[in-house]
């Protein structure tokens, strides 16, 4: 998580004030400086309050969903299995999984999918990479089309996505190759808003998924 500013505009010295006065001469300087701290102060403020809570926070699931929604689950767990025998080739599938997940702040995702790469035998490096492909020299041109697709339906820009981008992709991808990757894409979006909503544990299904085999947890 990148880090943000303090957000406080300057302590109030100690005041050697007591009684009633001394109360009220404190609450009208904290009225002035509330009045002066701007939106985006007070925004950053509440953030930092919100993090120092959840300082020593241990996640637990809140709801298991597949016991929930089973029906729902398993017709959607096939859609992502039948997502294996695509056009898209299971080295891009992987990085695709794991940017999606990067970007949507899903720990279970993230931590799933490096696993699975990795007992696809992808190497290391790459995989710490993910996160600066575009700085990276680690990426073909057809993995990088991926990726930026994969960037840019995760996060939906509010004029839509932009001929440039689109045929950028394009010149990498067959028609059928980018229809199977959007459905790629909308997948792994959807696990994560599910697992993050829910706080699915990461590593709780290695051993159901045969992921303890990656020798990473």
């Amino acid at each position: 998580m990148a880090g943000t500013g303090d957000g406080r505009r300057g302590l109030t010295q100690p005041r050697s004030n007591t009684g009633r006065a001394g109360i009220l001469e404190t609450t009208a300087a904290e009225e002035d400086c509330q009045r002066e701290t701007s939106p985006r102060t007070l925004q950053t403020s509440h953030l930092h309050r919100a993090l120092s809570t959840h300082r020593g926070f241990v996640m637990a699931q809140r709801i298991d969903y597949q016991k929930q929604s089973p029906e729902l689950f398993k017709k959607f767990a096939d859609f992502s299995m039948a997502l294996r025998h695509s056009t898209v080739e299971e080295s891009i599938r992987d990085l695709v999984n794991i940017r999606a997940s990067q970007i949507n702040g899903c720990a279970f995702c993230v931590d799933m999918h490096v696993k699975e790469a990795t007992i696809h035998g992808e190497r290391p490096l790459r995989l710490h990479h993910v996160a600066i492909w575009r700085e990276s020299p680690l990426f073909s041109p057809r993995e990088r089309a991926a990726l930026t697709w994969t960037e840019i339906l995760t996060q939906l820009p509010a004029q839509g996505v932009a001929d440039d981008v689109y045929e950028h992709v394009r010149a990498q991808l067959s028609e059928k190759e980018l229809s199977d990757l959007t459905f790629l894409v909308m997948a792994i979006n959807a696990w994560n808003r599910v697992s993050v909503g829910f706080q699915t544990v990461p590593g709780s299904y290695d051993k159901a998924y045969g992921l303890d085999k990656s020798g990473l947890s």
